[in-house]
């Protein structure tokens, strides 16, 4: 709020201290048009050194040590609105010695009051341009650090691609000679998920429905890999379907389990995909596992570290992926706020 759209407010405090001081003039003997107009002329001309004051507070902002800067502005503001009071009630009233000599009797309580509500406005203007600019200070804060975290979840994002991506062309490179038609096939495949990967890039929350599309096409690819090594079933609650979760997020976590599931064994693994539609979306992703093998293939545990770090982005909250062994079944639950 500019100092301008400040003045209605002053006006307003003017008002109340005109009717104060009119009543109390009154009371004290002084004609109602006398002591109304006394108490008009003194407010209006403190409401002018309100403004001025604001008008000055919002390029200047003196510090909490710099307070006696304001006791001197007030102060000598004061005594400009007495100096233009008195010289002004001359004029006006030049004819009325008894009016004339009640106010000099009354300049020093007239400077008292007019130091202390210049000092009051003054204090409440500053208070005001403090409170804005903390306020600002603390928008733009909000705003560097939400454009930081935008930025970290799209690296994440980002490197999640060349992640997949770099197995995906070995395998190919490994098909190429052996068996072409599968080569050109996953080419195909891999085609279409980097299109969809494309597609979801400006969102970042999708339906179920929609990452369970992409994740399909991450399976057929990995289903040329490993062929009929690899077998997935999904139990996905309808009403689960057009919940929102993060896009791209289930992909890692499948991948994490087909490298755990899959990797040092020669037989067929299932890798069990559950969505439930709670008060939240509950997903549950299950892998069978050999102790032996899973510490033998630890790697980097980017996906799963990208995945938490993700939800926490995104939902401040480090309670969202939970993972735990029962027997020789590995289990990773995701839960998204909706």
């Amino acid at each position: 709020m500019s100092s301008a759209r400040l003045l209605p407010a002053y006006l307003g405090w003017a008002l109340l201290w005109v009717v104060v001081q009119a009543l109390l003039l009154w009371s004290v003997g002084i004609g109602p048009g006398i002591a109304l107009s006394d108490a008009l002329l003194t407010n209006l001309l403190l409401v002018g050194a309100g403004h001025a004051m604001s008008k000055g507070l919002r390029y200047y902002q003196p510090g909490l040590w710099q307070g006696a800067y304001l006791f001197g502005w007030s102060l000598g503001l004061a005594g400009l609105c007495l100096t233009l009071f008195y010289g002004l009630t001359g004029k006006l009233h030049k004819g009325d010695q008894a009016y004339l000599a009640f106010v000099e009797a009354t300049l020093a309580v007239r400077m008292v009051y007019a130091w202390l509500m210049v000092l009051l406005l003054l204090l409440l203007s500053w208070m005001w341009f403090y409170t804005r600019e903390r306020r600002q200070d603390e928008d733009r804060k909000a705003a560097a650090e939400k454009l930081a975290r935008e930025a970290e979840l799209y690296n994440l994002r980002q490197q999640l691609q060349p992640h997949f991506l770099f197995n995906s062309l070995n395998s190919i490179s490994a098909l190429v000679g052996a068996r072409p038609e599968q080569a050109r096939q996953m080419i195909q495949q891999l085609s279409d998920f980097l299109r969809g990967t494309l597609r979801q890039e400006q969102q970042q929350l999708v339906t179920l429905e929609e990452e369970l599309q992409q994740l399909q096409l991450y399976l057929e690819i990995e289903k040329v890999r490993f062929g009929h090594r690899l077998q997935t079933t999904l139990e996905i609650d309808e009403a689960a379907r057009q919940m929102r979760l993060p896009a791209l997020l289930l992909q890692p976590v499948v991948e994490n389990a087909i490298k755990f599931g899959l990797y040092g064994t020669l037989g067929p693994t299932v890798i069990a995909l559950r969505a439930d539609a709670q008060d939240h979306l509950h997903l549950q992703i299950r892998n069978p596992y050999d102790p032996d093998t899973l510490r033998s293939a630890q790697g980097t545990g980017f996906g799963l570290n990208s995945i938490r770090r993700r939800l926490y982005l995104l939902y401040a909250r480090q309670d969202l992926l939970g993972t735990r062994q029962e027997e020789n079944v590995f289990i990773t639950t995701i839960n998204i706020p909706q």
